[in-house]
């Protein structure tokens, strides 16, 4: 179909009432009083629905007995209902009842909704505007820019299938193809969408915008970049621009920085930076190689902070043997947001702990002396302050921390398990630090190293590429080998310092008073008695994971019984008990929802 082709625009038109026109010139009056009346005729058609205001010229075309056409030039105004349209002209089609409109066109609809371009077909009965060339639409808080778009007055609805734009504040949105419904707010972009705003960059096939509300909703695929570099990849949810706060589903996954985030959903919080996993959840530092799951996870980004509870699991990564952690709950932070005791000093609460690492197996000299707080180390169980460990001087330094990939902790709160093929353990309450690698276990600790187990009020193990390196045993240290069937090495001391090589304990100290029993073998590895002494200091010493040499220092004092005469008292120091019922068997124990 062809239309005429008049200076001017108009979007939305139909013939009710009388045109307000200008009086016509005497030497046109003849002319201008047909034109007139042909207007009062189409004007008196009741089914007609659109009123002409203004037009400061105007003309009528008959040019068969189907097509005839009123010209409108000149600041034309029209109206149908609550919508008007403006143009600088427009020519209506009486037969095809539509309206060509052209330049500076303008729709006002109910002053809710303004729509703007160069060019214009509006339909009268079905009331659907074509618009195109430099199409801008609006409703006050957002803005659209198309070169091509259907407008439909009755439901207020606009389609873009070439490409548009929507300006929103600092948010810009684009996509191939689009549809906003006026009366809702509601945006739908599809096909390569994408947003932009200082705070963040989105990516997506499929999106819903409410431009009052300022949600974009998500439906398919979406990825998500904010200013910091934090990187979001969804299947659902929505971000909620204006309070800055937003729910993923279908197992989002977030990167930040070292940080890896995914849980069947996943909601967080901009301005608190809290965040809130729910569903089978991960979070994961690759930097440290630590993992946490569980099926609830609060994280607060501000401080570096998570908690997870309803079975978590934390799984520390190394090469061939992996540590397992399970407790009632889980939480991880930053040693830098810990506060830090500063009373260390040298008087009668301070314990001195020998430690003869430095030594290598020659534990008969003094490598170094660890400093501990006891008074600290007592808070640290119960309000989590962190321990110094410092060297021996009148005024320790206090530990300075940095707020580096180390620069994390976790605890574990009870119904502590530990597994790892070279080491299990159990205890009430855990704490980890980055910054050292060392376990610190409270309340009843026990741990186990192949046929070996270790009890104590309190343990530290310390870690070196992620494998047990020392251990250190506060009060009431007693270490049990498993020698046989109903036969146990056992060595007990005030503290206990142990040693590993490749995972196994290699020698292990006790000093305080020391004792030990333990099953005297002869070259054929036959046993010939039971040794029970007691001394200042007593090693331990292993080969192929078996006893091998046992060293006495200092005041020692002790009887060898023949095998068959000793009784089950001589066999036992004071609160032996063999702990094998607690042990964790394996990873899949520890994980499993029983």
């Amino acid at each position: 179909m062809k239309f005429t082709a008049l200076p001017g625009f108009l979007i939305f038109v139909s013939l009710y009432t009388s045109a307000q026109v200008p009086p016509p010139s005497s030497k046109a009056d003849s002319l201008n009083q047909a034109n007139q009346r042909n207007i009062d005729t189409l004007n008196s058609d009741t089914s007609k629905v659109v009123e002409i205001l203004s037009a400061q010229r105007y003309g009528y075309s008959k040019k068969d007995s189907v097509n005839e056409l009123l010209l409108l030039v000149g600041k034309v105004a029209l109206k149908q209902a609550g919508t008007i349209f403006y143009a600088d002209s427009a020519v209506y089609n009486k037969n095809d009842r539509f309206v060509e409109a052209f330049k500076n066109v303008h729709i006002n609809d109910r002053d809710s909704v303004h729509a703007y371009s160069d060019y214009l077909i509006y339909h009268t009965d079905t009331k659907v505007a074509f618009l195109k060339k430099k199409v801008r639409l609006t409703d006050g808080q957002s803005t659209l820019y198309t070169e091509e778009l259907q407008y439909d007055v009755t439901p207020k609805v606009g389609v873009y299938r070439n490409g548009g734009r929507v300006v929103n504040g600092t948010s810009v949105l684009t996509s191939d193809e689009g549809t906003y419904y006026a009366d809702l707010k509601d945006f739908y972009f599809k096909d390569d969408v994408k947003l932009k705003d200082p705070q963040y960059y989105l990516e997506s096939d499929s999106l819903l915008y409410n431009t009052n509300t300022e949600i974009a909703t998500f439906i398919s695929d979406t990825y998500i970049e904010d200013s910091v570099k934090r990187t979001i990849r969804t299947k659902e949810g929505y971000y909620d621009l204006k309070n800055k706060n937003a729910s993923f589903g279908q197992r989002p996954t977030i990167h930040d920085g070292s940080m890896i985030i995914i849980a069947n959903n996943v909601d967080t919080d901009d301005r608190t930076g809290m965040s809130v996993l729910t569903g089978n959840a991960i979070f994961r530092d690759t930097a440290e190689g630590l993992t946490v799951r569980g099926n609830l996870i609060t994280s607060n980004r501000a401080t570096g902070s998570m908690v997870a509870t309803q079975r978590p699991v934390m799984v520390i990564t190394q090469d061939k043997d992996s540590t397992f952690i399970t407790a009632d709950t889980l939480y991880s932070g930053r040693l830098s947001e810990l506060p830090v005791v500063d009373t260390v000093q040298s008087d009668s609460s301070i314990a001195e702990i020998v430690d003869t690492s430095a030594s290598g197996s020659n534990t008969d000299s003094v490598a170094k002396t660890i400093i501990v707080d006891s008074a600290a180390k007592q808070r640290v169980r119960t309000n989590d302050t962190l321990l110094i460990k410092t060297s021996p001087q009148k005024n320790p330094p206090v530990v300075t921390v940095t707020n580096d990939s180390a620069d994390r902790f976790f605890r574990a709160y009870y119904n502590v398990r530990v597994f790892s093929d070279s080491l299990q353990a159990v205890c009430d309450s855990l704490f980890y630090s980055g910054k050292d690698s060392i376990f610190r276990l409270f309340n009843e600790p026990v741990v186990w190293s192949g046929e070996s187990q270790v009890t104590g009020d309190t343990i530290y193990m310390y870690t070196k590429n992620k494998k047990p390196h020392e251990l250190y045993v506060f009060e009431n240290g007693l270490m049990v080998n498993k020698t046989g069937s109903n036969m146990y090495n056992q060595i007990k001391g005030n503290r206990l310092f142990g040693y590993f090589k490749e995972g196994e304990i290699d020698n292990i100290r006790a000093k305080g008073n020391a004792e030990s029993i333990y099953y005297a073998k002869d070259e054929e590895e036959k046993i010939i008695g039971i040794n029970k002494a007691t001394s200042d200091i007593i090693d331990m010493r292993f080969k192929n994971k078996e006893l091998n040499k046992v060293v006495f220092i200092s005041a020692v004092t002790g009887t060898m019984l023949p095998f068959t005469q000793a009784s089950e008292d001589d066999r036992r120091l004071r609160n032996f008990k063999w702990h094998e019922d607690r042990r964790p068997k394996s990873k899949f124990e520890l994980m499993s929802s029983d």
